[in-house]
């Protein structure tokens, strides 16, 4: 038995330190002093601040529309229902750089609509709301995947239950089916925060990367690789460091849905 356990991680061993050679090379390659000393330059602190504040807007945003959208989904079974489930994913293969030309064509001044947007003195690309835009476009897919995936896995008889003792539709969404997905929601929450931080085709094509405003972190990887390469590899480390701790969230709270 411990022949046939050592055989096969020989045979997993490969890929797995090829993906994670890279990521161990990035991080010996800073160090703690690193990731300290790029923290202090302006440029870094206005990313990580632009970020930090535009990821929790997108976040509220995701969570507040996708959760309705998500429960509709996991209750339709009709083909319409699978047609937009498709439609409301496709972000997620969609190439970011395609993402960032259709939200031009939809926002830009000569765009779907940004005439009537214009006529109205509002200016979406190349602002800070365009960053925003970006991101729930290509994070919200992953919520409403998940939360989706959590919803159909309720107990249809629960929900029958507190149906006939009373409850509103809504009153039964709240106190059945909200807590049993619960899981699911904060881990597609952690995935979709961890898609909106990590951001860049989209953001760059629609919203360009102008520092405080729209330049956010893997924005600003960009930038720094062309002048201050220490800096660049700094920010890398953080961003790789919060999508583990996302990954890591989600994991142990899909174990725990599972456990239930």
């Amino acid at each position: 038995m411990k022949g046939r356990w050592s055989a096969s991680w020989a045979g997993a061993a490969p890929l797995a330190l090829f993906l994670v050679l890279p990521l161990a090379a990035l991080f010996v390659s800073v160090g703690p002093t690193g990731v300290l000393g790029a923290l202090s330059e302006p440029s870094a602190r206005a990313a990580i601040w632009l970020s930090a504040k535009t990821t929790t807007v997108a976040l509220a945003v995701i969570v507040l529309a996708g959760t309705p959208l998500a429960w509709r989904l996991a209750r339709s079974s009709g083909r319409a229902a699978r047609v937009l489930e498709t439609l409301v994913e496709l972000p997620i293969v969609i190439p970011p750089a395609v993402v960032g030309v259709a939200l031009l064509q939809t926002y830009g001044r000569r765009g779907l609509l940004g005439p009537a947007l214009e006529a109205i003195g509002v200016q979406v690309t190349f602002t800070t709301v365009a960053v925003i835009v970006a991101q729930i476009v290509v994070a919200a897919p992953f919520f409403v995947s998940g939360a989706t995936a959590g919803f159909r896995r309720i107990d249809e008889e629960q929900m029958l239950v507190a149906r006939t003792l009373g409850d509103t539709p809504f009153e039964a969404f709240r106190r059945v089916a909200l807590p049993a997905a619960l899981p699911s929601l904060v881990a597609a929450a952690a995935l979709a925060w961890a898609r909106a931080l990590g951001e860049f085709g989209a953001t760059l094509f629609f919203a360009g990367s102008m520092q405080g405003e729209t330049q956010t972190m893997p924005l600003a990887v960009f930038a720094a690789l062309e002048s201050d390469v220490g800096e660049a590899n700094a920010l890398a480390v953080l961003l790789a460091t919060a999508a583990f701790v996302a990954l890591f969230v989600i994991r142990v709270l899909t174990r725990r849905g599972e456990t239930r």
